[in-house]
């Protein structure tokens, strides 16, 4: 019986000294300076830019990432990416998919497949890419519907992101 206090006691201080020292993990810091990389196959938008602070639509959910942010690995959705620059503007990206990884050292990297500024994009080309979308999808065979499917969904979510805010977006009419 003494032999197993004796055992545990060792165990918990071995346990506790090998937290202290790994150190201690503090909040997210707005004030900190985070390297920020953000691209496409096709353009890169951000490569090592010092921003505040980028907003995220994540498979997870949405989710903001500031300096210090705890290391993370994420899919992104169909959806608007915010990039919080330090002299207070704000840029936003509409996303199809990609991947997002946050290290240690603050820095953070967003691959995207598709990714256009939101004042790029054209309202009626939406409308008529989604019309098209949807009919091809109703006419293709079982094995081709996934595919246009998927298309269908990320223009229905972006036609829904520019019918819920079109005083935000500077989009063509």
């Amino acid at each position: 019986m003494a032999f197993q206090r004796t055992i545990s006691s060792v165990s918990r201080l071995c346990y506790r000294s090998s937290w202290a020292t790994l150190g201690k993990r503090g909040y997210a810091d707005a004030s900190g300076e985070m390297a920020f990389t953000f691209a496409t196959p096709s353009e890169c938008f951000y490569s090592n830019a010092k921003v505040k602070q980028v907003d995220v639509p994540a498979l997870s959910g949405d989710f903001g990432i500031l300096a210090q942010h705890v290391p993370t690995l994420a899919v992104l959705k169909p959806g608007v990416l915010s990039v919080h620059e330090e002299d207070s503007t704000t840029n936003k990206y509409f996303v199809s998919s990609g991947s997002v990884t946050v290290n240690s050292d603050s820095s953070v990297q967003i691959l995207a497949e598709e990714a256009q500024p939101l004042d790029r994009l054209d309202a009626a080309a939406i409308r008529d890419g989604l019309a098209k979308a949807q009919q091809e999808m109703n006419s293709a065979s079982s094995w081709r519907r996934k595919e246009k499917r998927d298309r269908s969904k990320k223009l229905k979510r972006l036609r829904n992101y520019c019918q819920k805010d079109p005083k935000k977006l500077k989009m063509k009419e």
